[in-house]
């Protein structure tokens, strides 16, 4: 059987994300002194995959950076015409096509309120690059299966590249550099265990529970799992889920779990304490042999990064489960049925 394109493509990451570091790093060094000191507060701007890149940002540049992190509602610009107040904000826009007209459209009124504006995005000669005032390539190459997964990495690396550089953080900057060979250990780590996807070959519904910087995991892992194999896969913060949703994990429910070490390590594990006691059916994504031994599917990731980083890699195990669950359904992984590559929403 030949290789697919999505399999490709996820097996790029690592190689991905080096390349965009090494060939990265003094431009946005230079993005980050020019607008240093320039705003209060960020707004992202952003739809799909890349919605779940700026919740990463929401923490990411919130704990390490403390800025307030606020994500945009596009149609207040584009179909109700209404565009609200931008004073203070940097307004960053994350598309990998950068064509969607309703982002652009956030982006042309703060540039023409005077705003700082960004733009990250694997096409610099999009509408959206073209409006902004500084650019993040992401240099991911085509990526031609439907489903997002290099353009999604590479735009936390993209986020995490600006962080460190608006801190000038040495250690931060060092960490980053680990990220490639840590992708590349986890998809090691991940060949063997995916295989045995099969066992959820009739899986109809799941939840995806994930917390602080891995709470974009579980909405990525969650958009993989449903436009690649039609599963009605929620995502949820560990805490939201306590709050009604844990009513539906009874006996046999699957719950995917993004457990690596991290401050919220001790809620997760006693949420997997809780889920144990119903009987649910517990797959687990974690560098935390405690949690991985709870697992009825366990999912090891590399180990040795800090959890700001962790992002880049736990959602590695829930593409290629995503991937494998569909190959076992047979579906078409690289051209899932009624979706298009490139979505424009006004």
């Amino acid at each position: 059987m030949p290789t697919s394109i999505l399999k490709t493509e996820i097996d790029q990451q690592p190689e991905v994300i080096r390349n965009l570091l090494n060939s990265q790093q003094e431009n946005v060094q230079r993005i980050a002194r020019q607008i240093r000191g320039k705003f209060q507060y960020v707004l992202i701007a952003a739809r799909g995959t890349s919605d779940n890149a700026a919740r990463y940002a929401q923490y990411l540049l919130g704990i390490n950076n403390r800025l307030q992190v606020a994500l945009a509602t596009p149609s207040v610009f584009s179909i109700y015409h209404a565009p609200v107040d931008l004073c203070g904000a940097l307004v960053i826009g994350i598309s990998q096509s950068g064509q969607s007209p309703d982002i652009v459209s956030v982006i042309a009124e703060a540039k023409k309120q005077g705003r700082p504006t960004l733009a990250i995005t694997n096409n610099p000669q999009s509408p959206l690059a073209e409006n902004a005032e500084y650019l993040i390539p992401l240099q991911a190459g085509e990526e031609r299966a439907v489903a997002a997964t290099k353009t999604y990495t590479a735009s936390l690396a993209a986020l995490a590249l600006l962080s460190c550089s608006l801190l000038e953080h040495p250690e931060y900057a060092a960490e980053l550099q680990k990220l490639p060979d840590a992708m590349q250990t986890t998809l090691q780590n991940t060949e063997i265990a995916i295989a045995r996807a099969e066992r959820y070959r009739y899986m109809e519904h799941c939840a995806v529970i994930g917390r602080g910087y891995n709470y974009a995991s579980a909405f990525e892992i969650a958009l993989k799992i449903k436009e690649l194999t039609r599963v009605v896969a929620e995502p949820y913060s560990s805490a939201d889920f306590r709050h009604g949703p844990i009513a539906t994990a009874q006996s046999g429910f699957p719950v995917i779990l993004i457990a690596p070490r991290s401050a919220v390590q001790d809620d997760l594990l006693d949420l997997i304490r809780n889920l144990q006691s119903r009987g649910a059916e517990l797959l687990i994504i974690s560098d935390d042999p405690a949690a991985l031994e709870q697992a009825h599917f366990p999912l090891p990731i590399a180990r040795g990064l800090p959890e700001w980083l962790t992002p880049l890699i736990t959602v590695l195990p829930g593409q290629r489960f995503a991937m494998q669950l569909a190959i076992e359904k047979h579906l078409n992984v690289d051209q899932p049925e009624g979706l298009t590559k490139v979505t424009e929403t006004l």
